[in-house]
């Protein structure tokens, strides 16, 4: 007898002939109430507007593409990845470009992450434990409060003094009274875009009983860096990113330091987490470096340019930049006013207003192209006006 043919699985949305079960809302809602840490449900997820049909300035972008010779050249490099196969696991030769162009010490080894922000969750993983602390600086950037909180781990923010400048007497406090387990300074910092001074990040390395890392994500801005330091410490580690100097659609991270460190840290890495396509379009930029260097210069050209016109703006007060972008603050409480003014007038820029404290009335700007900069600028006049 022949044997009956099993019929597929089919759920009850996938039969067309069936109708589909009414949810239960409320009994959702209950049941991610009561698995979801409440800490986690607390956060709101970080939000990206849509910036379509409008001038770009809130992001720290690049506002430079590529040539297009170049791009032609980088096409031929991807047309050879093989998409069928696993991208190679530790990103040997892409380690190497950077290690070269990036001026890692000799001795010090390199963690990838997909982004800046996949190496914060990585080292944060590493270390978590009940009770352990993250300590930063207020205002600083969000990833890191709310990767501490994902991580379960307490976040202290140290207030920065009323021109951006580090707090010593507070941060030495507050080393002293919660120990934390990692301190993260982002150098030039962000939202703010000011360099903390030298010196002062040297003692704070040197009074942290635990990790300290040095996010330099706007290095190529600055013309000051700790990598030189690594050998000095023993608990630091620098932090960098491709985002800020042209590739920021590749999502690319590096960590420097000492090999005990990144070897540990490399133990929570999800395997394969920088893909084909990644890699081999940044060994094809590092290859370029030149055509990104020179982009660079003309960022910090237009930033210095656009800091003075902004200084000129009544009504407006902008605070020094070392980065690709400029903090201002709005006179009269006027922040969101002038954002939404600037929508209207198709260029996004980022509200800063909302987070209060020190950022009440600030809003920060993009260095964009000359054209971009000069929309920019009649449109906040427009907006003031």
């Amino acid at each position: 007898m022949a044997r009956a043919q099993r019929r597929p699985f089919m759920s009850r949305t996938d039969d067309p002939n069936s109708v589909p079960l009414a949810t239960d809302a409320r009994g959702t809602k209950d049941l991610v109430s009561s698995l979801v840490r409440p800490e986690i449900r607390a956060l709101s997820a970080y939000h990206v507007p849509d910036a379509r049909g409008m001038i770009k300035l809130d992001a720290m972008e690049n506002p430079y593409r590529l040539p297009e010779a170049v791009v032609a050249q980088w096409l031929e490099v991807l047309r050879n990845v093989e998409l069928n196969r696993y991208p190679d696991p530790d990103a040997a030769a892409l380690k190497k470009a950077l290690h070269a162009a990036m001026s890692v010490p000799r001795r010090s080894a390199l963690l990838l992450g997909n982004g800046s922000d996949e190496l914060i969750q990585m080292v944060m993983m590493a270390i978590a434990a009940p009770r352990r602390v993250v300590l930063s600086v207020e205002p600083g950037f969000v990833m890191y409060r709310m990767l501490a909180v994902a991580c379960g781990m307490k976040y202290i923010g140290a207030p920065l003094q009323a021109d951006f400048s580090l707090d010593m007497p507070a941060l030495t406090e507050a080393i002293r009274v919660h120990a934390p387990a990692v301190i993260f300074l982002a150098y030039p910092n962000n939202p703010t875009g000011n360099l903390f001074d030298a010196e002062q990040v040297h003692d704070i390395i040197a009074a942290a009983p635990g990790l300290v890392v040095i996010d330099e994500a706007y290095h190529a801005f600055a013309e000051s860096s700790f990598m030189g330091a690594l050998g000095e410490y023993r608990n630091l580690l620098v932090m960098r990113t491709l985002s800020k100097v042209g590739l920021a659609g590749l999502r690319l991270g590096m960590l420097a330091g000492a090999p005990p460190w990144l070897d540990e840290l490399n133990k929570v890495r999800l395997p394969y987490n920088i893909n084909a396509l990644t890699q081999a379009s940044a060994e094809f930029a590092l290859r370029h470096q030149a055509v990104f260097d020179e982009q660079t210069h003309a960022v910090c050209e237009q930033r210095d340019a656009l800091l003075a016109t902004l200084a000129d703006i009544e009504g407006i007060e902008p605070y020094p930049s070392r980065a690709n972008f400029i903090l201002f603050r709005v006179s009269e409480g006027g922040a969101g006013e002038v954002f939404a003014a600037l929508q209207e007038q198709g260029v996004l820029i980022k509200n800063l207003d909302p987070a209060g404290g020190m950022l009440r009335g600030c809003l920060r700007v993009t260095v964009g192209t000359p054209e971009e900069n000069q929309v920019f600028v009649a449109a906040l006049r427009t907006a003031l006006a």
